[in-house]
């Protein structure tokens, strides 16, 4: 496979991703970080660190609205529920002491 062919099937697995979480509102960060150790937000600082590598100008807040599909706040607002105690103290025995990559 070449160099362009990889590149747009990432992009394309990755565009699906993000409106897969997009659709799964019901989905929690959470949940999503006591699952798999990233979450949305992570996406995002993912996002807009590429964006940086590339010289594009996107920040942390533009690239949230991007992943999330409308700004943090409003997601918050309207999907975001108060994290259990469970969540919580699963996140705590499983947060990894180093930056997310």
């Amino acid at each position: 496979m070449d160099e362009q062919t990889r590149l747009e099937i990432e992009a394309a697995a990755w565009r699906k991703l993000v409106k897969h979480f997009q659709k799964r509102t019901d989905v929690q960060n959470i949940d999503l970080m006591n699952l798999a150790g990233f979450c949305r937000n992570c996406m995002s600082k993912w996002y807009a660190g590429a964006a940086s590598e590339q010289g594009a100008a996107l920040d942390y807040e533009q690239a949230r609205e991007l992943i999330y599909g409308m700004p943090y706040t409003e997601f918050k607002d309207r999907y975001q529920l108060e994290a259990t105690a469970e969540q919580l103290a699963s996140y705590n025995a499983i947060r990894p002491e180093q930056k997310t990559e």
